[in-house]
């Protein structure tokens, strides 16, 4: 009776940076690496596909990879990748460039790192959700092992109380005009940032962690495809 008074739901936009050297996959693009029998990249948009609170994703890509993105976006039916644009020579320039092929409407983008392919769609959608209310939301986990501050030679300089501390993860969900401002900034300035919430963080703004997932790695060295494999398997129930 009353449902128009309720308030809409704020248009998500995924960003995915996939444009990265892969440096330490031994020369391989690790985002196209068979995972279970499925690429990486794909596994990775597939969950965004099923995250509720994500109406259109824009993959940012490698010149030369993206006719086979497309193909593949194609090829598993994910319906919400919209786009598949240029990439440029840092994160930063790949999630603004992402960010301007979004539609108008846009009112939260969702960054998420096209080598995290088990994050699942119930965080995504628990991160948006944060997001929505506070401007800047992360998911993370904390540490388990003993942090070091160490000196130049490998000499420990102090250890540093982990109980503080914790490991940030993507998807990182932002107001949508926060993150361009912010990202343009940095971009202007030159800064050398590791994630999203530093290039809002740099503006005075405050990023709100919620819990993430130990399963949502990031698929960085050729170890990480073995725990990646290990942890699919079990989720499917493979012995």
């Amino acid at each position: 009776m009353f449902s128009f008074f309720k308030k809409k739901r704020p248009k998500c936009t995924a960003l995915v940076p996939a444009a990265g050297s892969a440096r330490r996959m031994d020369g391989a693009n690790k985002l196209f690496l068979s995972l279970c029998g499925v690429p990486v990249l794909v596994r990775t948009l597939t969950a965004l596909q099923l995250a509720k609170r994500v109406d259109e994703i824009i993959v940012a890509a490698r010149e030369q990879d993206l006719e086979e993105i497309s193909r593949l976006c194609k090829e598993y039916a994910l319906t919400k990748c919209k786009k598949v644009v240029v990439g440029g020579a840092t994160r930063e320039a790949s999630v603004l460039r992402a960010a301007m092929g979004a539609s108008r409407n846009t009112a939260l983008f969702a960054v998420h790192d096209g080598a995290r392919p088990l994050v699942t769609p119930d965080l995504i959608d628990r991160v948006i959700e944060k997001a929505a209310v506070c401007n800047a939301a992360a998911p993370a986990i904390p540490l388990k092992d003993t942090i070091k501050r160490v000196r130049e030679g490998g000499e420990v300089e102090r250890t540093i109380h982990r109980d503080k501390l914790r490991a940030v993860q993507t998807p990182q969900v932002f107001d949508a005009n926060l993150l361009k401002a912010s990202l343009q900034a940095a971009l202007e300035s030159g800064a050398e940032l590791t994630d999203d919430c530093s290039v809002v963080e740099r503006m005075g703004k405050t990023v709100f962690l919620i819990d993430g997932e130990e399963e949502n790695l990031k698929i960085t060295t050729p170890v990480d495809m073995l725990f990646a494999e290990a942890i699919l398997r079990r989720r499917m129930g493979i012995t």
